[in-house]
């Protein structure tokens, strides 16, 4: 089936994305901004018809024989891999089992592309939230390993094959037991598995329980802070030897780039094209190295004023920082900042973390705003910042990711706020979001029967959320009711009698 033929089972809207996802490597970022483009345009367009479309049944020869395939099968190995990663950036917002049920339709190719198989693996684990399993297939495996065997150094430490020595010794201690590795080798492991130890610090809290706290002396207090002051200045002292040690680990080129970036933010100068080339550093850092890179350079130190010129040149970089390269420099670059504020951000905060997440959207989701919610620091300055990026930064798949973000949360008038601001910027949810909030809504209740943030949010959710309520919904938001104590309570109980069942 030609192009043509397949483009007539879409109808007008779908086929854009179509002709977006046909359009080389850049297919899936092509389809990604048509998507923007028509929700901006229509709040209410969905793509539920194009995923049923592509798993309807075709009739196509195969193996001189008649057969039934699903219309995604008979697309082009380009279109599909470009339709997963595309499907990659937006499956927060789609519903699960549409999902789902396009990647089984996608494993009934006949032929076995290695790239398609582990991205659908990769959005699998995402969608269910799980990293079990490898993503390599069998036949990739053994391929990576002959070619590593091709280039096996003994006196080399680390690299591929002791990557995949560690796969087979996992795999051999459930099974079989493992042969004897040659005694290089073994030192090798052994080196790795005493740096990796090293690298990973458990954080240990020592201060004592409530009940705990009542029953100790003044004595005994004194000793508990005292030994906390110690261990705190010990893991200090701890983590500057890490990094100093890592530091030594960084190739030449890393380490000569250092000073100069350290130069330009304290200095505060002005940033030209040699600046941009120095920070082009970041694309050649795996995650460690990244973290060690930032850590020298004390981006989470920087001063506010220094921020909009050294993400006005992040974001000069092409192309793009990677996915973990972006949650790192956010990280170390804002998160301190933004958790200690007591006052208004300042406007050189606010523009750069508006300018980094307007192009690192997901990363400042999961780097940024999802550690403010979760370490319970939502105050009133905060919340303001987090609603400014949610109404003017991200667009709605990555609101809906902040939306299930909170209702995993503690809620306070700060969570309330950013809640609020996600209610009015017309929230997609699906049956089983809406079920969750009315849910989370319920339980909160009781906490929040005097507060008028919380009434008015309940207020905007029966005004603006009608569609959604089902009879379930409609007598858990009518228990949710009963706590509230404000003046708008017969207003919200009228709201909620005029939603039709």
């Amino acid at each position: 089936m030609d192009l043509k033929a397949q483009l007539q089972r879409f109808d007008g809207r779908s086929r854009l994305l179509v002709h977006a996802l046909h359009s080389g490597a850049a297919g899936a970022s092509n389809a990604q901004a048509v998507f923007n483009k028509q929700r901006r345009c229509d709040p209410d367009f969905t793509l539920i018809p194009f995923l049923e479309t592509l798993c309807q049944q075709e009739a196509c020869v195969s193996a001189d024989a008649l057969v039934l395939k699903p219309l995604v099968c008979l697309f082009s190995e380009g279109f599909k891999r470009n339709l997963l990663c595309f499907l990659h950036l937006i499956h927060p917002g789609l519903p699960k089992d549409r999902v789902h049920h396009l990647l089984e339709c996608l494993t009934q190719d006949d032929v076995e592309n290695q790239w398609a198989c582990a991205l659908i693996k990769q959005l699998q684990r995402d969608i269910e939230g799980t990293r079990k399993g490898t993503l390599l297939t069998s036949n990739c495996t053994g391929k990576l390993k002959n070619l590593c065997e091709r280039f096996r150094n003994a006196d080399a430490k680390g690299g591929w094959a002791t990557c995949f020595e560690e796969l087979e010794a996992e795999s051999k201690e459930t099974n079989v037991p493992s042969q004897k590795k040659r005694k290089s080798d073994n030192m090798d492991q052994d080196g790795d598995v005493q740096e990796d130890h090293q690298s990973k610090r458990v954080k240990m809290d020592f201060w004592p329980s409530e009940e705990e706290e009542e029953r100790l002396t003044e004595g005994e207090e004194l000793k508990i802070r005292t030994s906390q002051l110690e261990q705190s200045a010990a893991s200090a002292s701890q983590a500057r030897s890490d990094v100093l040690g890592s530091l030594k680990n960084l190739p030449d080129h890393m380490k000569a780039a250092i000073p100069v970036i350290k130069e330009l933010l304290d200095t505060e100068s002005a940033w030209d094209e040699s600046s941009v080339s120095a920070l082009k550093v970041f694309h050649e850092c795996d995650p460690n190295e990244v973290e060690v890179l930032c850590s020298m350079l004390g981006l989470s130190e920087a001063s506010e004023q220094s921020l909009p010129q050294f993400c006005s040149c992040l974001l000069e970089l092409s192309p793009d920082l990677s996915h973990s390269t972006a949650c790192a420099v956010i990280t170390h670059l804002l998160l301190a900042k933004i958790l200690s504020l007591a006052e208004p951000a300042s406007r050189c905060l606010v523009t750069a973390v508006m300018s980094l997440c307007t192009r690192y959207p997901r990363p400042t989701c999961q780097a940024l705003i999802e550690p403010v919610l979760r370490k319970r620091q939502t105050g009133s300055t905060q919340a303001e910042l987090l609603c400014r990026l949610v109404v003017d930064c991200l667009e709605p798949h990555h609101r809906l990711l902040v939306f299930r973000t909170i209702l995993g949360v503690s809620w306070d008038e700060g969570v309330l706020s950013v809640i609020h601001a996600l209610l009015d910027s017309k929230l997609e949810l699906s049956e089983e979001d809406f079920s969750l909030f009315a849910n989370q809504l319920c339980s909160q209740s009781p906490h929040f029967s005097k507060s008028m943030k919380f009434a008015k949010m309940l207020l905007s959710v029966l005004t603006k959320y009608q569609p959604h309520v089902n009879p379930v919904c409609h007598h858990t938001l009518s228990s949710c009711l009963s706590f509230n104590e404000t003046f708008l309570k017969k207003s919200l109980q009228a709201a909620l009698k005029r939603i039709s069942l």
